[in-house]
């Protein structure tokens, strides 16, 4: 931790879950281009939970990562935040 900046609240490396919401249609899809382009690397299946709403229409993911650097999470959340069919992210 000697490495990072002093107000940096992750330590590094580390496994760190994102939560992403939208639209229940091809979003998990969406979501793991999103990460692999992010991150120069494929998203295990397993890495990823799905909870859809009650009504099927929405679909809440939580996709955990093994994140080396604060420069990947801040990547991701860039990366999240310019998708426009990604309506909440944690």
């Amino acid at each position: 931790m000697a490495d990072q900046p002093p107000n940096v609240l992750v330590e590094y490396p580390s496994v760190y879950t994102f939560k992403v919401m939208g639209r229940a249609e091809g979003f998990r899809e969406l979501v793991l281009a999103l990460f692999h382009r992010a991150l120069g690397q494929e998203i295990s299946p397993d890495s990823v939970h799905e909870q859809p709403s009650s009504a099927g229409k929405y679909v809440s993911l939580s996709v955990s990562v093994y994140l080396l650097s604060e420069d990947q999470r801040v990547r991701v959340y860039g990366a999240l935040h310019e998708e426009k069919r990604i309506l909440y992210y944690l």
